[in-house]
């Protein structure tokens, strides 16, 4: 050690002092001797304090001299531990930095908890998905340390290995002279960490890509105030957060960071046209921008048009990104090949072979959460029993899929909250895995993940963020497999998908899909196929809600003819046609002939699929309804009282066809007159509606509207007219100006001004 790291000798002034110590010390021996005046040193008092006088100057020069060269060996000390510029050791080749590096909040992150105290924090281990950027962060800040004089000793060492790991030691062991070059690496790597626990020289380990922890194991740097590790992985086990360690999630580029490094890349205004959509669309991964920015200067394109080929479902990720060997910065995998090592790993991990048909099917679903009860449902633990043995010789159960998913989420390959119930995985992640997937994989695949959608998918709209979950879901199935829903008879998902919608009170949302829906199943299918019947029912009941009552009746009507020709007159698709042009004309102002209409419908419906069948008794609800559209509302409120009992015993409180009966009991209670039995029942069905729905689902508004009127009604202008503006602020920050919610609010809270006004003018 002392060839490498060696200690300055004693300043000249500690010499000088010593000198001075000497002499002083020979000139008090001579007095001691010899007094003052010549005569011989005789025992007695005078004699003595002579003697300890000058044994008391001799003690204070010493004294001087002890504590000067104290202060000068902690000057050594100091300096000894911060070696002149070039003396550094280094071990191992620190990654060049890459170009246009960002600073970044993770680099804020590490240097922050690495200066929280060198005692609690030795080690810290950044964790996060490959192509995030954890080595360059590990490299930046090895970097800053050894540029600002505070390390005298750096070794990095790509830890791909235990090999590798007692490789990396056994080299600084013998640049540092701890050893003989004979010596084998094993020996040579225990003698460096016995020397790092003990020695105050400054030191950095960097461990990068342990993507193993296991080699690791019993060769952890060891905990010394002057040293410090950092480690680099795909992996968060718990063993990499244990005593001593700090786990630092290290994940994607920021907006600023993300559009900050596509600007400084490409460097060409006119090039740079929806840059923001670009790193949005890569998902603000490190790696995936960068390689995209490359291949951008390359090709000579523009950030619009490389989106546009993005988005192009036909091309494969890695024909987006630079060939292997023309990746920037050093890239030693695209963006494709990345994550292939952390597949291969979770794939071999027990229960193995299951990882990777589960990422198969996350792969098809929103990439912001899976409901995790989707991947319990019958149609997914068959097809993981088919993917991990032919026709199902071995059985995966719901343990097995919790156990793959923490696979997955221990190698960062999804991002899994076992308490949550729901997990996410990264958009280019999933775009890598469809990549791999061939056309009988996927067209299996997506069977699969409509299946267990349709098996989960809430019955009524009771649960807002849970039916949320389910559509974008849906959306994203629709959107990564395009045709195959409709070309493989897989479109009831997508019907759910868009009554979904507008029981949401999305109707707009519902309409456009169902039409885009119309001409792609027409095209694929053909116009008599039950897929384009289906959909043409769900754009015209939606046209309805929408507010063109007659055009919704003229279409059920044109519909009706279709479905009875290609379906027969009992199919449930053509009774519920027919069910919709009876409500249609009454809401097109022909309530007599809708309630005649209906009543044939309810025959059939009795027929057909007997008197509990949900169907049977909302055709008993629209009925009722119509009743009392045609001036029949004591007839109505008796029927919808024995609905409403019916529904209750048959379906459940929180039904919507139970809710529903409960809201026209309410109107039609309201519209016989008795307005004060209106404003109870509606305020009791909102208080549920809220609970069951939220606060502002379009039910809980419609409500609110209703009540207020009957407020009014009551005799409290006043009270409904503030009820009112309340409702239309919430309705036009909800909804918009163009919703009929928002249309139905102004009228009422219109029609009462004026009631306030005419009061108010005939009590004057």
């Amino acid at each position: 050690m002392g060839e490498v790291f060696r200690r300055r000798p004693p300043g000249r002034r500690v010499v000088v002092l010593l000198v001075a110590a000497l002499l002083a010390a020979a000139v008090a021996i001579v007095l001691l001797r010899r007094p003052a005046d010549g005569t011989t040193l005789r025992p007695g008092w005078a004699g003595t304090e002579q003697a300890g006088w000058i044994a008391g100057i001799i003690s204070a020069v010493f004294s001087l001299v002890g504590t000067v060269a104290a202060v000068q060996a902690l000057r050594v000390g100091r300096s000894d531990r911060a070696p002149a510029t070039g003396r550094l050791v280094q071990v191992g080749r620190v990654p060049q930095s890459a170009s246009w590096f960002q600073d970044r909040r993770a680099q804020l992150d590490l240097t922050r908890v690495a200066r929280t105290g060198r005692t609690a924090v030795l080690t810290q281990v950044l964790s996060g998905m490959g192509g995030v950027g954890k080595t360059q962060l590990a490299a930046q800040f090895a970097r800053r340390l050894a540029h600002t004089g505070e390390l005298d000793l750096l070794v990095w060492i790509t830890a791909i290995s235990r090999d590798a790991i007692l490789a990396g030691y056994a080299q600084a062991a013998r640049q540092l002279h701890l050893v003989d070059p004979t010596v084998d690496p094993e020996q040579a790597a225990s003698t460096l960490l016995n020397w790092c626990e003990r020695t105050d020289h400054r030191w950095l380990v960097v461990l990068d890509n342990l993507d193993t922890p296991a080699h690791a194991a019993g060769w952890w740097p060891p905990a010394n105030r002057h040293g410090r590790t950092i480690v680099t992985t795909r992996r968060r086990d718990a063993v990499l957060a244990a005593e001593g360690r700090v786990l630092v999630e290290v994940g994607l580029f920021s907006e600023v960071e993300a559009a900050g490094y596509l600007h400084r890349a490409i460097a060409d205004p006119g090039r740079l046209a929806e840059a923001g959509q670009l790193a949005a669309d890569l998902g603000h991964l490190p790696l995936a921008v960068a390689q995209a920015a490359a291949f951008i200067r390359d090709r000579g394109l523009d950030c619009a048009g490389y989106r546009r080929l993005l988005t192009d479902r036909r091309r494969r990720l890695d024909e987006l990104v630079p060939q292997p060997d023309a990746l920037p910065d050093d890239h030693r995998a695209t963006v494709a090949a990345t994550w292939s090592l952390s597949i291969d790993v979770a794939d071999a991990a027990v229960p193995t072979g299951l990882a990777r048909p589960v990422l198969n099917l996350v792969a098809l679903l929103d990439p912001n959460g899976v409901p995790t009860a989707l991947l319990t449902t019958a149609p997914v633990l068959a097809y993981l029993s088919d993917a991990r043995g032919a026709d199902g010789a071995v059985t995966t159960d719901v343990d097995d899929v919790d156990r793959a998913l923490h696979n997955l989420h221990r190698l960062n390959l999804i991002t899994h909250d076992p308490h949550g119930g729901a997990l996410r995985a990264h958009a280019l992640v999933q775009r890598a895995t469809r990549d791999q997937l061939v056309e009988k994989q996927l067209a299996r695949i997506t069977r699969v993940a409509a299946g267990a959608l349709l098996s989960r998918w809430p019955e009524t709209e009771t649960r807002p963020a849970v039916s949320q979950a389910f559509r974008a879901n849906a959306v994203a199935l629709h959107d990564h497999v395009g045709d195959l829903l409709l070309a493989n008879d897989l479109h009831d998902v997508l019907i759910r998908l868009y009554s979904s919608l507008g029981e949401a009170g999305l109707v707009r949302a519902a309409c456009a899909g169902s039409e885009q829906a119309i001409a792609d199943s027409a095209r694929l299918n053909g116009p008599d196929h039950t897929a384009t019947l289906a959909f043409r029912l769900l754009h015209a009941f939606y046209q309805g809600r929408a507010g063109d009552a007659a055009r919704a009746a003229e279409e059920f009507t044109t519909l009706t003819a279709d479905c009875v020709r290609v379906l027969g007159p009992d199919a449930h698709l053509t009774l519920t046609t027919r069910h919709n042009i009876a409500f249609w004309r009454g809401e097109a102002g022909d309530p007599a002939g809708a309630a005649e209409a209906t009543a044939e419908v309810l025959a059939d419906r009795l027929r057909v699929n007997g008197p509990d069948h949900p169907e049977t008794l909302n055709t008993r609800g629209s009925l009722a309804w119509l009743q009392g559209e045609a001036g029949e509302h004591a007839e109505a409120v008796v029927a919808l009282r024995e609905l409403l009992a019916d529904c209750r015993r048959l379906l459940g409180p929180e039904h919507h066809v139970t809710l529903k009966a409960r809201s026209g009991l309410a109107f039609q209670l309201g519209a016989s007159g008795d307005h004060a039995a209106a404003v109870t029942e509606t305020r009791t069905l909102i208080a549920d509606y809220t609970r069951i729905l939220g606060v502002e689902h379009p039910l809980t508004l419609t409500a609110h509207r209703n009540l207020a009127w009957w407020q009014g009604c009551t005799g409290d202008p006043q009270g409904a007219t503030e009820a009112l503006e309340e409702l239309l602020a919430t309705c036009l920050r909800v909804f918009g100006s163009d919703h009929r919610l928002t249309a139905d609010a102004t009228d009422a809270l219109t029609y009462w001004r004026q009631h306030e006004q005419s009061d108010s003018i005939s009590d004057e």
